[in-house]
């Protein structure tokens, strides 16, 4: 079974959709905080937010800390002679609220839609300090706060909320925390639950006391009742999160806390903005945790960060697999957002974005096809110690494969260093290419439909070698293409985009290839029949996206799908 841990999504509802169509697993398990402010402008949100700080501060100076702020208002405003400013304040405030609890309502849909869209898989929702309650929302079914599910015969559990004040979220529809008072005083919500539920996987957005809880400056802020349950109890896994910058993996009385850092942008104590996109997968084996991949989603890429494998004596093996991102993370600095965008031509972003479109509806087809790949590359990289990724194309690209679909794709490897030759005769290409034929031939038709060797593109790019054919199409099937066993691309493709100019001139170079192929009877042939598919399971194509595909084949009379017409290999 394999689990996709999020913690922290801020509002990134976008950033949750590429996931879900960017990504295989059996759950997805997403922490508060799910939502960023209760309004749709900041403007309002920071006139609420001082409003509220106001009656924060005159409720500690009447001794009325008991309250929420709102019943505090709402009594306020009862009391006779009350002072105009009050009066209006207090007025402003209570409809704020009533706006605020009617938008949070509706960002909480608007989630929902999208997580609805991944029939295949169990997604589970956990408020944090941002939140309101769940089950008043429309994630109500998939509320973890003092709920818990089977999970292939996993229990899952989970407590939400935080032991702080928030600012800004109205306190009425907050999730009470009831997790701070003594285990031994019998009053403690969290510890009591999990106590009589006995989960196998806790999900908790305040962290255990002592792990991935430290605050710089203030120290730290884990719950103790927490870290007391797990310490004494059979978990496998506790997922936290809000403490952004003290995330990792750790590993305390055999179980294994998980803090991904935050997946949404949020701002940092010292005004900044941390960019986000980080997250784990989960890989079990039964009651086994066997392998944790931390990762970051960028734009549409997925980076692999680093690999853990737990040990049976309670350590951990950690495998960094991309040094410049850990490191920033660690350093608590920014990667990706200094690094300018690759930039795709007008035809290739046209595709990409009918492409997200057809991909919320991947079928179970295209997730076989997708895990077969991950393994072929997998026993590929135990068993000849070669790596190998691959690019694939079509409709398991779209996302909207059938039982009788085949697969096609594209090979990338690195062939021996003082290698010359054709592709197919490179040793490494070759070993691929058998254990390729003997895991995929029984089950599936398949077609490779290039190789390329990463070696001759990583020195064409340091070259600066504007006429290389391979690097071309390493281009071009990096513009459209869907990775298996990205981090294998990525050193080179992060290379690539270090020089955008050289970039943009190889993209602009390959434009005639793309529009070679678009308007061919074969390529008009598979967008119908991607049209069909989803109107099959009862989806109307929208206009939004009929008018795309419109302008996607009308952009040249002469069109292609993916640049440069390689030359099949078998």
């Amino acid at each position: 079974m394999r689990i996709i841990y999020v913690a922290d999504i801020h509002g990134a509802f976008d950033r949750v959709k590429t996931l879900l169509s960017e990504t295989v697993a059996d759950v997805y398990i997403i922490a508060g905080d799910l939502i960023d402010i209760p309004f749709y402008n900041m403007s309002t949100a920071i006139n609420y937010h001082e409003l509220q700080s106001y009656f924060h501060g005159l409720r500690v100076r009447m001794q009325k800390e008991s309250m929420v702020i709102e019943d505090f208002v709402d009594e306020l405003l009862n009391t006779p002679n009350i002072s105009e400013e009050i009066e209006e304040k207090g007025t402003k405030y209570q409809q704020y609220t009533i706006r605020a609890r009617r938008v949070l309502q509706q960002k909480y849909k608007v989630l929902e839609n999208i997580l609805a869209m991944k029939q295949k898989s169990q997604i589970f929702a956990l408020p944090g300090n941002y939140d309101m309650d769940l089950k008043y929302t429309s994630l109500h079914e998939r509320d973890l706060h003092l709920r818990w599910h089977d999970m292939r015969g996993l229990k899952v559990a989970g407590y939400g909320g935080a032991n702080i004040w928030t600012p800004g979220i109205p306190e009425r529809y907050v999730v009470p925390y009831g997790g701070s008072a003594d285990v031994e005083s019998g009053h403690n919500e969290m510890y009591n639950f999990f106590k009589a539920i006995k989960p196998d996987i806790i999900v908790s957005h305040q962290p255990a006391h002592g792990i991935h809880d430290r605050i710089y400056q203030f120290g730290t802020s884990g719950s103790s009742a927490l870290r007391y349950y797990c310490d004494n109890n059979p978990v496998l896994l506790c997922l936290t999160g809000h403490v952004h910058m003290d995330w990792g993996f750790q590993i305390s009385e055999e179980t294994i806390y998980l803090n991904p850092s935050n997946f949404g942008e949020v701002t940092t104590l010292t005004g900044g903005v941390a960019e986000g996109g980080f997250f784990y997968t989960i890989e079990m084996e039964g009651r086994h945790v066997s392998k944790i991949i931390f990762k970051k989603l960028v734009e549409d890429r997925i980076h692999d960060i680093a690999d853990y494998n737990p040990q049976k004596s309670g350590h951990r093996q950690e495998t960094i697999v991309d040094n410049e991102r850990y490191k920033a993370l660690k350093q608590g600095e920014n990667f990706d957002s200094k690094t300018e965008k690759y930039s795709h031509i007008p035809e290739v972003q046209l595709y990409n974005e009918i492409k997200q479109f057809y991909r919320m509806f991947q079928t179970e087809e295209t997730e076989e096809r997708l895990s077969k790949l991950e393994q072929i590359a997998h026993l590929i990289e135990e068993g000849i110690h070669d790596d190998i990724a691959m690019d694939v194309m079509g409709s398991t690209n779209m996302g909207l494969c059938e039982n009788t679909s085949d697969i096609d794709f594209v090979v990338y490897v690195r062939c021996d260093p003082d290698f010359e030759g054709g592709i197919n005769s490179c040793e490494q290409y070759k070993n691929a290419e058998k254990i390729i034929e003997k895991i995929l031939s029984p089950q599936y038709a398949f077609q490779i439909l290039d190789a390329i060797d990463l070696n001759v593109v990583e020195k064409s790019i340091r070259e600066k070698n504007y006429e290389d054919e391979m690097t071309m199409r390493f281009v071009a099937y990096r513009a459209i293409c869907r990775p298996i066993n990205y981090r294998f691309i990525a050193p080179v493709e992060d290379l690539l985009n270090q020089d955008m100019e050289f970039r943009t001139e190889i993209e602009g170079s390959i434009r005639s290839y793309f529009q070679i192929f678009i308007n061919t009877s074969q390529h008009t042939r598979s967008f119908k029949k991607y049209e069909s598919r989803i109107k099959d399971i009862g989806i109307k194509t929208p206009e939004t996206i009929r008018l795309k595909i419109k302008e996607y084949f009308e952009q040249n009379t002469n069109k292609n799908e993916c640049a440069v017409k390689p030359e099949k290999i078998k």
